[in-house]
């Protein structure tokens, strides 16, 4: 049947025990495996599911279609909800034109995703695609890595050095976590935006640079203008249009389309004999909050095909210690959207660092923003190393 109909979602439906069969099932290709006696409420529930898939994935495929891509690994963006349609909308309205766009969302929503997509369908997609996280670069070395410096501008500069500005010339520059750009830099960035020109580190000659501006942000910058902590005049140069990215919880079966993508693209790459996931499995991802959205699940979808024995991943291979209580676990309980936003920080927080066994440099790279940004948080919030 599946030579005939590779797309299709096979059912199958036995009589016998044990676990060895719905295995079996699944390493031939079935998308679901149901054991009698039969309960025809269940079975319409699985049912409904797989021509839901099935929905979803050809409206997905329809998606990137439109996006001028010829499938996820080409764009690498993937997204049936309304908000990822929205997200896809704009990239379309906006690419062709040379204005500057602002990508705001938690941190791992695909930021950056979102700004090579909008690069690659612009008249400037034969040029340089250049980003720099703004919270990833020390302070006293971040001015030399965006504009260069000229040789003698300070000690060690043995050399003329070209910047991220300049080398992003005829092409596209993405700012990431612009929110992290110290208040010195951000009037030489808005300099930049106004003259389309710069002036290396050490030197007076104007430079004239043709790039277009990305930003991505996971900060409000609306309370950071309001805290004296970002200007202004550089949100408006910046912001012309805002890109809002949903955080994966809210983002309804578009969890599960990208669990099974990440897990067909690993189970290649690793050579891995995996069919797919287990009923239990399902059910944990699909409530699980998901705190480290998209760069969370696939780093567990990771993990699963590598530490799983069987042919089906089940919840110990995603490194799943307990059972989501619903979709949004650990948000559920908060009375206000402050105390939601906090504890989904705590949580994004403790993982990363539990992630890269208590590194902070690689937890705060993981996260998008500064080291010292990370040791604040971890202050307010009582988090130990």
């Amino acid at each position: 049947m599946l030579r005939i109909a590779p797309d299709a979602k096979v059912i199958v439906i036995t009589g016998n025990e044990g676990k060895e069969n719905a295995v079996k099932a699944v390493q031939m290709g079935a998308y679901d495996f149901y054991q009698k006696p039969i309960d025809l409420n269940e079975l319409k529930v699985i049912i409904k599911r797989a021509f839901h898939l099935q929905t979803l994935e050809d409206e997905n495929r329809r998606l990137q279609s439109a996006l001028g891509g010829s499938g996820p690994d080409v764009k690498g963006i993937i997204g049936q909800c309304a908000e990822m349609q929205q997200v896809f909308s704009t990239i379309r309205k906006v690419a062709t034109s040379d204005i500057s766009v602002l990508i705001h969302g938690e941190s791992g929503t695909g930021k950056e995703l979102v700004a090579r997509a909008i690069h690659t369908q612009s008249l400037r997609k034969d040029g340089p695609f250049i980003p720099i996280n703004c919270g990833a670069i020390p302070e006293n070395l971040l001015e030399s890595e965006l504009f260069g410096h000229e040789k003698g501008a300070f000690t060690g500069a043995m050399a003329r050095v070209q910047g991220k500005v300049e080398y992003a010339h005829k092409g596209t520059l993405f700012l990431d976590e612009i929110g992290e750009l110290p208040l010195n830099l951000q009037v030489k960035l808005l300099r930049f935006l106004q003259e389309k020109a710069i002036q290396r580190v050490g030197g007076r000659e104007d430079i004239s640079i043709d790039s277009r501006i990305i930003a991505a942000t996971n900060v409000d910058i609306v309370r950071a203008m309001e805290e004296g902590r970002f200007r202004e005049d550089l949100y408006y140069r910046i912001g012309v249009v805002t890109v809002t990215l949903p955080p994966l919880r809210n983002r309804g079966d578009d969890v599960m389309l990208l669990a099974n993508f990440f897990l067909k693209r690993c189970v290649n790459e690793f050579k891995k004999k995996i069919k797919g996931f287990s009923e239990t499995s399902r059910e944990y991802i699909e409530n699980y909050g998901w705190p480290g959205n998209v760069r969370e699940l696939e780093n567990k979808v990771q993990r699963a095909v590598l530490m799983a024995s069987g042919a089906v991943i089940e919840p110990d291979d995603l490194g799943f210690t307990e059972r989501p209580s619903a979709r949004k676990a650990g948000i559920g309980e908060v009375t206000t959207l402050r105390e939601a936003r906090e504890q989904v920080e705590r949580e994004m927080i403790r993982g990363a660092i539990t992630n890269s066994k208590g590194n902070i440099a690689k937890a705060a790279e993981e996260l998008g923003i500064s080291r010292p940004t990370l040791y604040d948080l971890m202050r307010k919030h009582g988090i130990n190393a």
